[in-house]
């Protein structure tokens, strides 16, 4: 069991060596494919062992495994999956171009292996300090990807990110440090004193002012990583500056991995601390929500677009965190899912039409359906399922955080409401311009889409929309068993 906990990550970070090697840039798309495939498969083997026998610990809690921890390992195993496949068509359409010189195809290989292995090796560890350093590690290996095409506007939005994550480094790194605080008055090892299952099974005796600045630092340093509101400056430029599949990592998975460290946070913290982790987290999501639906509102760079919704999407689960309860949690971690399957297809789809149109500006794009009919379609269909219309899988999750809301305050929910409309018009009045306008000559719109391209497209929409039917049961298991393991 332990080596295949290992191998998650281990099989990524393997990948890192291979522009080492001679290879062409397809074949270092295709290393990136297989070895996050084999992780993924993995992913799935610790889940059913921890389904069937309970958390996985090792190494004085270094290695540790549970429910929540499997649920995110697979969900960003997933994605880094769907965006390893969108990366040999990336990497073979760059090299056709000469956009991208052999160094920088390297640098993206390179980056790409060592910021998916960082992310699920975080996830994959029961000590909050290792999980601080894992995560800024990942930052790190990822600001390269944002800065890899050396223009103006990439680099200046890789320096961004790296300054505003200092900041977020910083925090994130104080509320380690008042958590290993609060526990000071336990009779644990000083290495149990940040690690999880120990300070769980404590909780509810941890210093209470300590642990209350810790958690509110841990929203504000982790939410950095997380594109909360007013933290959230970084996330639209690198998002759009990034190559595609490279935001959707950043989208998909970056995000997410943040947002596994606050909920680890917020379990500790509940026991002493009650309803004021909840109304923290209310504030900041709704803030992220706001932030979001009125940036969208804007219409220019379809990147950013996506950014900005990202960023409403994170504020949402904030605020399924903050409604609470069962079916708080539930909305919450099947939202997680949902929103990095559909972020995930969507920004591999605009790789998609930047690679044809030549621009980002969403204005100079239309008649996608016309020009690239499985992009357009998946255009169309992945902004509908993103702004949570049924049959797919968001409208199911944001249905079941409105329940959650309406369970526990009278006007929150319709204040969630309301602005999910607001989100709905915004988005897809842009995209629905691009994939249905009239057609305009582009560059390279006609070329024939690859099998490899497309695939990660088919999938993920696909699983949306068997999300959106019927949530398999093994996923629901594991969901109950993961909201179990945090309260």
């Amino acid at each position: 069991m332990t080596a295949l906990v290992i191998l998650v990550p281990a099989l990524p970070l393997f990948a890192a060596l291979a522009p080492i090697a001679p290879l062409r840039a397809r074949e270092l798309g295709i290393v990136l494919a297989a070895t996050g495939t084999g992780a993924f498969a993995c992913a799935i083997a610790v889940a059913v062992h921890v389904a069937n026998h309970g958390a996985f610990e090792a190494g004085s809690g270094f290695l540790y495994v549970d429910s929540l921890s499997s649920f995110f390992t697979l969900t960003v195993a997933f994605v880094v999956v769907l965006a390893s496949f969108g990366s040999i068509a990336y990497l073979r359409s760059e090299e056709r171009r000469a956009d991208l010189n052999r160094l920088q195809i390297r640098l993206y290989a390179a980056g790409f292996a060592l910021f998916g292995g960082l992310m699920l090796a975080s996830l994959e560890t029961g000590n909050l300090g290792l999980l601080w350093v894992l995560i800024e590690a990942s930052t790190l290996a990822s600001a390269v990807l944002v800065g890899l095409e050396a223009q103006a506007r990439s680099l200046e939005a890789a320096w961004k990110y790296i300054i505003i994550s200092s900041f977020g480094v910083t925090m994130a790194l104080v509320a380690t440090l008042f958590l290993y605080y609060s526990a000071s008055s336990l009779v644990l090892s000083p290495n149990q004193r940040l690690t999880w299952p120990a300070l769980f099974l404590h909780a509810g005796a941890l210093q209470h002012d300590s642990l209350r600045l810790a958690f509110l630092l841990a929203v504000i340093g982790y939410g950095t990583k997380v594109g909360l509101a007013p933290m959230h400056t970084w996330l639209p430029d690198a998002h759009s500056e990034a190559p595609s599949p490279a935001s959707a990592m950043l989208s998909a998975a970056l995000l997410n991995t943040g947002m596994y460290a606050i909920i680890r946070f917020q379990a500790l913290a509940r026991p002493e601390l009650g309803r004021y982790t909840n109304h923290v987290l209310l504030v900041f999501g709704f803030a992220s929500i706001v932030i979001g639906a009125l940036f969208m509102v804007r219409k220019g760079n379809f990147k950013r677009l996506f950014a900005y919704s990202s960023i409403e999407h994170m504020g949402i689960i904030s605020v399924a965190l903050g409604f609470g309860g069962v079916l708080g949690l539930y909305g919450a971690l099947l939202h997680t899912l949902n929103h990095a399957i559909g972020k995930c297809v969507l920004f591999l789809t605009s790789g998609e039409v930047v690679q044809r149109w030549r621009t980002r500006d969403a204005g100079r794009v239309a008649g996608v359906l016309a020009r690239a009919p499985l992009v357009g379609g998946v255009l169309l269909l992945g902004s509908l399922a993103i702004v949570g219309s049924p049959p797919f899988g968001l409208f199911l999750s944001e249905f079941t955080i409105i329940r959650a809301g309406f369970r526990g305050s009278s006007w929150l929910p319709f204040l969630l409401l309301a602005l999910l409309v607001l989100a709905f018009i915004a988005f897809v009045r842009t995209t629905a311009d691009m994939a249905t306008g009239e057609p305009q000559a582009a560059e390279g719109a006609a070329e024939r889409q690859s099998i490899v391209g497309a695939s990660p497209l088919v999938a993920g929409m696909t699983v949306l929309l068997v999300l959106g039917l019927w949530i398999p049961g093994g996923l629901n298991s594991l969901i109950m068993h993961s909201i179990g393991a945090i309260t």
